[in-house]
């Protein structure tokens, strides 16, 4: 199976907090992970969302799927870096 590419939730209740990671498609949201990409924290500001695009880049390549919040939030982060 490929591996996907998905935020994964380690917040309190009302205050999310998520870790972008890579992790089998067969294990639950917040089970082991294979490799973490960055961090992504809806509520606050935008400039602590932290993604490793190199790291992206290379699972994308070998042919990890990647939800649509995740591709989202890569993209913006690619336009902010511009």
């Amino acid at each position: 199976m490929a591996p996907h590419i998905r935020l994964m939730r380690i917040g309190k209740s009302k205050r999310p907090y998520y870790r972008i990671v890579v992790l089998d498609c067969r294990d639950p949201r917040d089970g082991a992970y294979i490799d973490c990409l960055g961090h992504y924290q809806p509520i606050e500001d935008t400039s602590n969302t932290k993604i490793d695009l190199q790291k992206y880049d290379d699972w994308i390549n070998k042919g990890a799927k990647v939800s649509n919040i995740v591709r989202d939030i890569a993209r913006r982060m690619r336009k902010a870096g511009a």
